[in-house]
């Protein structure tokens, strides 16, 4: 029988400002503006022929950091990957130190008899 009751004005009042007050609890205003350093910025350049003068600016050292710190790599700007995607490579060290020394890992040119033999026959001008 509850569900076929129809709530009268008071009651959808009341619950009107239980709402309202929930929202403006959780309300917040922002006043100050800063630019966000996680995203690219583009400067436009001025027209050309423009007959005013370029605008002097004067340098601020939190935008510059900020603007640095942006143009990062993931790997400098985050402790652990942010996305499945970034976790392939992530870890870019080699798990091993090289060892340039060491034939299994490294396949250097060498030459044979019959990689001198060709070679001597391209000097000679013979196929």
């Amino acid at each position: 029988m509850a569900g076929n009751k129809q709530l009268d004005l008071v009651h959808q009042n009341a619950i009107h400002v239980e709402m309202i007050r929930k929202e403006q609890r959780y309300q917040k205003l922002h006043t100050e503006f800063s630019i966000n350093p996680h995203r690219k910025l583009h400067i436009l350049a001025d027209k050309p022929m423009s007959k005013q003068a370029t605008e002097v600016i004067t340098e601020n050292s939190n935008f510059i950091d900020a603007f640095h710190e942006g143009r990062q790599e993931p790997t400098k700007k985050y402790k652990t990957p942010q996305t499945e995607s970034q976790e392939v490579g992530w870890i870019s060290t080699p798990l091993i130190p090289s060892n340039r020394s060491d034939s299994r890992l490294n396949f250097n040119r060498i030459s044979s008899d019959v990689t001198k033999h060709q070679e001597s026959a391209l000097q000679r001008g013979i196929k």
